[in-house]
């Protein structure tokens, strides 16, 4: 039953070590899912992405014919906000309780179970079950894992609350730099704040996302939207600040271009001396309700609703490579919280969905 696995991942500090320097990395939780997956029936690779951070790939080989599916789901999570409450898994109401129970451990123990399932139903096409690190930052393992391994489509498992999501936006970091001169506080013919400068540039990011919410909406993600971040400056009361650094986040949607945003984005500078750049970025997502994998879900879903997600994914890198690829995950709630949970129930819905759309694909 995938509410054991999902459990047993819950209880492993798998927080991604370049998010939280002290986090426990996938390898032990990697280490579990391999171990399952094999004595599943699966054939199952381990593929180490970077030092002590391994891809885990089960592969349920098809007897040929067939077309080939990728279930896509991480192993990492961010923090756990309270020394090791988050990893005390705990089944309350039907509920799972601790860090990446809904983000995405009980997704991984669905797609983990729909692959014993699907090795017991002898496809033609190959499943792929692939469980990956470091979503929760730079995504370098669906990197990693998309130079070795292809399919016809995937699904990428994240928590959607059991709805079919086609879409979802993507993101272009952003830092500011301005320029001032060091000098003592109480030399005003001397220094020049360069915090002060910061405030212009400050006011044009309001009124971009302002202006962001006024364009055409995108039908399932609505409109871009742009914010500060972070900021700081120098370095104490009684002297004048010779340098103010504000990073920031742009949300985009599908149709903006990212040449076409990062002009916009150096406009907030103005008739300032700063500086801009763009130290990364993600695109956004979007994929044809017409593709065979949506037809499949919705069938299988009984629903024709689609819908789209506010956040980025690596279902991006998949639509990138040509995999037609979408969301479809459990309910649950909590995710980067305090306090997560995911329904057990769901998860097995889920599952099923999993398994019934592998038979309809890869028979």
């Amino acid at each position: 039953m995938p509410a054991a696995l999902a459990a047993q991942l819950v209880a492993i500090d798998s927080v991604n070590p370049t998010l939280v320097p002290t986090g426990g990395g996938e390898a032990a939780a990697a280490d579990v899912l391999a171990d399952w997956l094999e004595r599943a029936g699966l054939e199952v690779h381990v593929d180490e992405v970077a030092p002590g951070r391994p891809n885990v790939v089960g592969v349920v080989r098809g007897s040929g014919g067939g077309r080939s599916l990728i279930l896509n789901g991480h192993l990492d999570t961010v923090g756990l906000l309270e020394p090791d409450g988050g990893l005390a898994a705990r089944v309350v109401d039907g509920r799972l309780y601790g860090r990446g129970a809904y983000d995405m451990k009980g997704s991984l123990a669905g797609i983990a179970s729909a692959g014993g399932e699907c090795a017991r139903r002898g496809l033609r096409g190959d499943v792929i079950v692939a469980a990956v690190v470091d979503e929760e930052a730079a995504s370098v393992g669906t990197e990693a894992l998309l130079e070795r391994w292809q399919a016809d489509a995937a699904i990428v498992a994240e928590p959607t609350d059991e709805r079919l999501c086609v879409a979802h936006r993507g993101w272009l970091a952003f830092d500011v730099e301005t320029h001032g001169r060091a000098a003592h506080g109480s030399r005003p013919d001397l220094g020049i704040d360069a915090i002060a400068k910061m405030g212009p540039i400050l006011t044009a990011i309001e009124a971009l996302d302002r202006s962001l919410k006024t364009r055409p909406q995108h039908p399932l993600l609505g409109t871009g939207s742009v914010h500060a971040s972070l900021i700081q400056g120098g370095q104490e009361y009684s002297s004048y600040p010779a340098r103010c650094v504000l990073q920031g986040e742009r949300r985009t949607i599908p149709g903006e271009r990212r040449e076409d945003v990062e002009a916009e984005l150096r406009g907030l500078l103005g008739d300032s001396d700063g500086s801009i750049a763009f130290p990364f970025g993600r695109d956004p997502m979007e994929v044809s309700p017409e593709e065979e994998i949506v037809r499949a879900v919705q069938a299988h879903a009984r629903s024709d609703e689609l819908s789209g997600a506010p956040f980025w994914t690596d279902a991006a890198l998949f639509t990138e490579k040509g995999i037609p690829a979408i969301l479809f995950g459990p309910r649950g709630d909590g995710a980067h919280a305090a306090v997560e949970w995911v329904e057990l129930a769901s998860i097995e819905r889920c599952r099923d969905l999993y398994v019934a759309v592998a038979v309809e694909l890869c028979s």
